[in-house]
Parts: C-alpha cells; structure tokens; sequence
C-alpha cells in the first residue's frame, strides 16, 4: 500500500437528552439513546496519512506532539480500522480543534467522528453514514452523534450492529444556536471516559436510565414540531439528571463552578421574562445555552455580563461530518 492521505472535517455536538453509562465499555454502548446538535462553527480537522516507512503510529494534536494516553487511544481506533481495510501501515494523524479540548464541549465527538472518516477513508473503505458512525462510536461514544447531520438520535441499541446514530432533522429544520458559555478552558481532571464507568455507583442512575425513554420521545416531537417550551422544560431536566448522577457517584464528579450556577439561574430568569432560551451542561463547568437564533445576540451579549464568563462561542445547528480536499 503507498503513502494515502485523507482528511475530514466534523463538528462536535451538544446532547439534549444525554450519554452517561455503558452497557458494554469497550464497544462503548450507552445505556440509554441520546438526542443531540451538531454545532457548526466549531469543528475538528483531522488529517490521516498511512506510511509504510513508519515505525509507529504518530500524533499530533492543535500543534504538539501527543504520546502516552491519547496516542495509546488513537493507535487502538486505528487499530480497528486497518482490521477492517485489511492493511498494517502505521499513521500520521494530525488534528486541531478550533475550540477548547477536554472542558464539557465534547472535544472526542468531533476527534473521533473526523478521525472515522479521515482514517477509513486513507485505508480505502467507503462506508455509509451509518457504519461510519458505528466506527466513530468505538473511539467515543458521543462521536457516533457527529457523523450525521443536523439534529441526531443515537440509538443505543444492544451490540455492535444495532449502535449507531442517524440524522431525525436536518441543520436547516430549526434556527436554534448553542451560545457556549465559556467558565474554564482548563482540561477537566476526571474525563468522560472514566466518568462513565462510575456512573452505577449513583444510585440515581437506574432512574435517570428507566426515564431516558419517555424523555427522548418528548425531544424528538419537540424538535420536530419546533416546540420550545416543551424543549427546554425536558432538556434542562435531562442535564440536572446527569449532573445529579454525578455528583452522587462514588467518588463524586462536581463540575459546576460558581458561575455555572449563575448562568443556569439567569437562565431561568430570562425564560420567565419571556426569552426563548434554555440551559444543557456536558461533563464540564461550560454551560450550553440554546436559544432561539434570532434572540442570539442579546442571549450572547447577557452572557458574557456574568462574572466567570471568559468568552461566548455561538453555534447554529451543523451538518455531516465531511472530507476536505486539502489536509488540514
């Protein structure tokens, strides 16, 4: 096999009935299905080459060297990837986020999502948007999400086959945009990863499990229909669940920080004053704040007031992750 070079673009999302658990780690299959967006604006872009004059598998990452875990982790994905292709090159992967890694953005959604593609796309394979993101699921649970387009459900499925995410509503259904309050860009110290596997040492957990079904049912028809209220009402109920698990795990996982309280708090104030506006918070003190695209502006402008607000990302919702012509 000569020298192959692909690279692929893909945006991270934002989960609004949320992944936390597995029924099976190493496959990453959640316990629950999850409903999520895909945040334009915000992306990964990630560059595969296969090299037969390489010795091992390279990595570098928003321009350093990676080695230890996170090259431990690629060289595992890439790993099932040469098995399928059939091949035994070692890569040169490179790839940059354009937003915080490790801080409750889903960084590994985009990473892994761009890598699926990038990666088999360098091996040879042509897969569909479905396998692809059964491919993605297998480097991070929430990539699965980031394959298809626009408004996603992952079906959680009990194997391999039965895993994946596919679109329910394109990027063009609804104009909401993600303002990403910005309260930390530090790393997290316990990743999502390891946070899963604590998840059944809650005892919230098999409840916030029982009740995934009912919720995702009220998101789905509520994005569908457009309904906002119904929206956010089951959205921010949804994330305090998850964040509930958290913080009741043995040992707890407390993300929040001062000004994550503040910014849920004046958003609820602001939805009570008649805003379009609702709040979603991912293993990470940053707090999603979706609202309706054309109150983003005073949405962005309110949040960046609040004490501990360092910067405010806005997104709308994303399409597909993609092939770019060029590398990255």
């Amino acid at each position: 096999m000569p020298t192959v070079q692909a690279s692929a673009i893909s945006h991270p999302n934002i989960a609004f009935i949320k992944y936390w658990g597995n029924v099976d780690h190493n496959l990453r299959i959640p316990v629950n299905g999850s409903i999520s967006m895909n945040l334009a604006g915000l992306e990964t872009r990630t560059t595969v080459t296969f090299d037969a004059s390489l010795q091992s598998d390279q990595l570098t990452l928003n321009g350093s060297n990676a080695n230890g875990a996170a090259l431990e982790r690629v060289s595992a994905f890439l790993d099932h990837v040469r098995t399928l292709a059939g091949i035994n090159q070692c890569a040169r992967v490179t790839s940059k986020n354009n937003f915080p890694a490790g801080a409750g953005i889903a960084s590994s959604s985009s990473a892994f999502a761009a890598l699926a593609l990038a990666a088999t796309t360098a091996a040879g394979l042509s897969l569909d948007t479905a396998e692809l993101s059964r491919i993605a699921r297998r480097g991070s649970g929430s990539a699965s999400r980031s394959v298809p387009g626009g408004f996603v459900e992952w079906h959680a499925g009990s194997d391999h086959e039965t895993s994946f995410a596919e679109s329910i509503a394109p990027a063009d259904h609804w104009a909401l945009n993600d303002c990403v309050a910005i309260v930390s860009k530090s790393h997290k110290e316990t990743g999502s990863t390891e946070g899963h596997t604590m998840a059944p040492t809650s005892s919230l957990q098999d409840s916030r499990v029982a009740g995934a079904p009912a919720r995702l049912d009220i998101v789905r028809q509520a994005i569908l229909e457009r309904d906002f209220g119904t929206f956010a009402s089951m959205v921010e109920l949804d994330s305090n669940m998850m964040h509930a698990v958290m913080m009741t795990s043995q040992p707890p996982l407390i993300y929040w920080q001062p000004a994550t309280l503040a910014i849920m708090q004046a958003v609820g104030q602001w939805r009570r004053e008649g805003l379009d506006v609702c709040y979603t918070i991912d293993a990470g003190p940053n707090v999603h704040v979706i609202c309706s695209a054309d109150q983003s502006d005073t949405v962005q402008k309110m949040l960046a007031e609040i004490p501990g607000v360092s910067d405010v990302l806005r997104a709308s919702p994303g399409g597909p992750t993609h092939l770019q012509k060029d590398a990255a």
